[in-house]
Parts: C-alpha cells; sequence; structure tokens
C-alpha cells in the first residue's frame, strides 16, 4: 500500500513539474533559442486589459512590424523603452534580459512551488521538498524584482 501511495503522490509531483515546464517553454524558447530571430526595442504607446502595444524598432536590417504588443504584464510604463525579441510570423514581442527571462519560467516556479509539499509530506523527501520550495520561491521573488 505505501508503495502505491509513493507512486500516486511521485506521479502527481511529477505532472504538475512537467505542466509548469510546459507551460513556461512557450515565452521562455524564444528568449533562450533567439538565435535568428528578429531583436529590437518596443517603446510601449498605450495598454489595455492584457496587452500593451508600441513603437518597435529593430536592431537590425529593416522590419516589416512598425508596432508590436507584448503582455502586459511584462511591459513597462507608458513611454519607457524594452529590449524584446519577436515570436516568429506574429506581430507580438517577448522581452527579453533578466526581466523577461524569468518572467518566462514563472509557472515553473509556482509549479516548484506546489510540487514541495507533495514532495515533503506524501514522499518524506524533505530535503528534497525545501530545495523545491526554494527554488520556486527564488524565481518568484527574483522575477518580482527584475520586472
Amino acid at each position: 500500500m505505501t508503495h502505491a501511495r509513493n507512486a500516486a503522490m511521485a506521479l502527481v509531483a511529477l505532472l504538475l513539474l512537467v505542466a509548469g515546464a510546459w507551460s513556461s517553454w512557450g515565452s521562455a524558447q524564444h528568449i533562450l533559442l533567439s538565435k535568428g530571430r528578429e531583436h529590437g526595442t518596443l517603446t510601449v504607446t498605450g495598454c489595455n486589459e492584457e496587452t500593451c502595444s508600441g513603437r518597435y524598432v529593430p536592431d537590425g536590417p529593416p522590419s516589416p512590424h512598425s508596432t508590436l504588443t507584448i503582455d502586459r504584464s511584462v511591459a513597462a510604463d507608458k513611454g519607457q523603452t524594452v529590449p524584446v525579441v519577436v515570436k516568429p510570423d506574429t506581430a507580438e514581442a517577448v522581452r527579453t534580459g533578466w526581466g523577461g527571462g524569468l518572467h518566462a519560467w514563472l509557472p515553473l516556479g509556482g509549479a516548484l512551488l506546489l510540487a514541495a509539499p507533495l514532495v515533503g509530506g506524501g514522499l518524506r523527501l524533505t530535503r528534497t521538498a525545501w530545495s523545491l520550495a526554494g527554488a520556486g520561491g527564488l524565481l518568484l521573488v527574483g522575477t518580482f524584482f527584475a520586472l
């Protein structure tokens, strides 16, 4: 019976971590694998409930995009300029640098925090649980201060 309980707890914790990593990868891939992608800066001109938009200036050759949108949670205040990478075949940008990189991995940080009690209480691996919670907490706090 204990082996079944341990297997179930391990499976749920693993599922949480995989879901967090999968959710993070949607934005993180554009930051981590940015070689060959269009880089530039976005000057925020206005925001709505979910996104901000602004004037885009590419770092390299001229771009077909003159304006881009970005998630409001990673955009700066109106008038500020942020470094971005353009998602291929879209008019959407992802913030680069420490703030953008940490924000992209935010779902994984939450998954680490959620998995820690399962690992500590269910599997009785307290040191591993504290490590998971510490890594998740550092990621969340780091993102807060970087943005």
